[in-house]
């Protein structure tokens, strides 16, 4: 089995389901990237790249209660590589964000499928996000998958 470890920045879309109380949609993508980070004295700086390459789509659907919690279900096609599914690990959460309107949270996701060369994977993905008032979501993964 390999080990394959990586990060994503993904960007899109996200709003409520039509009359069903909590629900969310969310579609976004990711180029593919590369992702700097430079440690200087008393300040950091990072920055992401996108390079020629596929691109990943994910596809979530979201279920969130009362108290900012939520739990997660979905799917991410990383281009021709193939695709995994997931869901939460526990509940992920939300709160107010920086903006009026905004939304930060994050969430873990347990790998629990996949297709093409992720036939067999299992793995954990860690996403920390924002979304603004308009259903804009910035969504930075880190990916820790095993690869038969």
């Amino acid at each position: 089995m390999r080990e394959l470890v990586f990060a994503l920045e993904f960007r899109g879309k996200a709003g409520p389901v039509p009359g069903v109380k909590g629900a969310r949609e969310a579609r976004t993508t990711a180029s593919s990237q590369t992702l700097a980070t430079f440690l200087g004295g008393n300040w950091i700086r990072a920055r992401v790249d996108a390079i020629a390459g596929e691109t990943a789509i994910l596809d979530a659907r979201v279920q969130r209660d009362d108290d900012g919690t939520f739990v997660e279900e979905g799917a991410i096609v990383y281009g021709p590589a193939g695709t995994i599914t997931f869901e939460t690990v526990g509940r992920g959460w939300v709160e107010p964000g920086p903006a009026d309107g905004s939304v930060v949270g994050g969430v873990l996701w347990r790998v629990t499928g996949g297709g093409g060369g992720f036939a067999g994977v299992r793995g954990l993905i860690t996403s920390n996000f924002t979304v603004s008032a308009d259903g804009d979501v910035v969504d930075n993964h880190f990916a820790r998958l095993f690869v038969p």
